[in-house]
């Protein structure tokens, strides 16, 4: 627990990490005396963002179903509504909010589709969903070994359970009967070995690779080894989709 909070908080602290989440809040346009939920808050990273944005009238709602996580987020945020729960069956009422964002939590969960219905859900009338997901097919590291570069990149998105699922964000907002407001593709780029290694696992996932027989130890480890000693360029497209919930009959 200890180690993937560590990971989310050095995730969100990086440059990328700082903008994206900044534009995020920009797109998800909450206002003074909002009622707004963080779906899978995790330790509750941009739970204080929301409540700043929202002001002293406004209700912040966070949403995990990992109870060492929501524990976390009350540590740090103690005035925030917290409860427990999975994101296909949310513990809110219909029409319940008037924002809702999930950042790079759908990429993780059984059914997402059901999810993004159930955010559609709780929405009022005129209200935002704002999501931000990755495409991890998009991965990819400069080095002049592209089949290894390659051979680690589908590795790596292998572990993801749903590893396209950036570009999949329209489809699933407009199903669930949103009205998509906008739609950004921001790339993530990384171009020191420590940053880029923590947050894409060049080590860690290129050492299973090889233990799992899906790169060569040889050309595995020496791709490593000119990586390290670097220049290194690497990356993957995140999306950020903006999506409003229609009255009936018609779009807002």
């Amino acid at each position: 627990m200890t180690d993937q909070i560590a990971y989310m908080d050095d995730a969100a602290a990086t440059a990328v990490g700082r903008d994206y989440k900044r534009r995020l809040l920009q797109l998800l346009d909450v206002r003074a005396g909002h009622s707004v939920v963080d779906l899978g808050c995790g330790p509750g990273t941009d739970l204080g963002a929301l409540v700043t944005a929202s002001g002293a009238d406004g209700n912040v709602i966070g949403v995990d179903r990992d109870l060492g996580m929501l524990a976390e987020a009350g540590r740090r945020h103690p005035g925030v509504r917290l409860q427990e729960g999975n994101l296909t069956a949310l513990p809110l009422a219909d029409g319940s909010v008037d924002r809702a964002r999930v950042d790079r939590v759908l990429q993780h969960v059984d059914s997402p589709d059901q999810a993004v219905n159930e955010a559609a859900r709780i929405l009022k009338t005129g209200g935002l969903l704002a999501a931000a997901e990755p495409d991890w097919d998009t991965l990819a590291v400069a080095d002049e070994d592209l089949e290894t570069s390659r051979g680690f990149a589908r590795y790596s998105a292998g572990r993801v359970r749903n590893p396209a699922l950036g570009r999949d964000l329209v489809r699933l907002c407009t199903t669930a009967g949103l009205t998509v407001r906008s739609v950004e593709a921001i790339a993530v780029l990384f171009r020191d070995f420590g940053t880029a290694d923590r947050i894409l696992g060049l080590t860690r996932n290129s050492e299973r690779a090889i233990a799992d027989g899906e790169l060569s130890p040889t050309y595995g480890k020496a791709w490593l080894r000119r990586l390290e000693a670097g220049p290194v360029v690497a990356g993957f497209t995140l999306y950020l989709v903006v999506a409003a919930k229609p009255a009936r009959g018609g779009e807002t």
